[in-house]
């Protein structure tokens, strides 16, 4: 028998149904892809900034406000300034921005802003929410949304907002509502 010839890749019409359907499910698959990818962006970073603060958090009791808003504004906000210097210090008089220093920049001035108008990080004032922060494995996303959140700004250090409550039961505690099972009802 003589070897098969190599199957012709079939060719549409531009203006086919065919050739519309899959420039449509081209398209979806672009879109997914870049949802995707937008979406892993999203997660490192909020990693990133649920991993400074779950490193951050004392061995033993919990953080005041006071000190919670100094970690923000003396650790937290100022954690790219040596990358900054360094990236200022490289330029030469007369020449433009490096694309590193001004993403250094607008990342400051955006997580300056942020804490100005509010911002929601993990209420490390809680002792239950630190305690079950401190199991955390620094890895899973998910973990962290059962935790309580706190909304702080820098406009009202005073002022903290739990804006979640919290979902796990070490936080939230026994039901008080209907919907938890009563297994020590009588049955009728």
């Amino acid at each position: 028998m003589a070897p098969a010839a190599p199957a012709k890749e079939k060719l549409f019409h531009p203006a086919s149904r065919k050739a519309g359907q899959l420039a449509r499910n081209a398209l979806r698959k672009g879109k997914l892809g870049n949802l995707a990818s937008k979406r892993s962006t999203k997660q490192h970073s909020l990693v990133d900034l649920y991993g400074f603060f779950f490193f951050a958090v004392p061995d033993a009791g919990v953080l005041s406000l006071p000190e919670l808003h100094a970690l923000i504004a003396d650790v937290w906000l100022t954690r790219h300034d040596a990358a900054l210097a360094a990236e200022v210090a490289a330029r030469r008089r007369g020449r433009p921005k490096s694309t590193a220093q001004q993403k250094l920049e607008d990342i400051k001035l955006r997580e300056a802003e942020v804490y100005r108008t509010g911002m929601e990080i993990i209420d490390l004032t809680h002792p239950a929410t630190v305690a079950l922060f401190r199991t955390w494995d620094t890895k899973e996303v998910a973990f962290v949304h059962l935790l309580r959140f706190i909304r702080v700004s820098s406009a009202d250090p005073a002022l903290a907002i739990v804006s979640r409550p919290g979902k796990h039961f070490s936080i939230v505690g026994p039901q008080a509502d209907g919907d938890a099972m009563d297994t020590d009802a009588p049955e009728k």
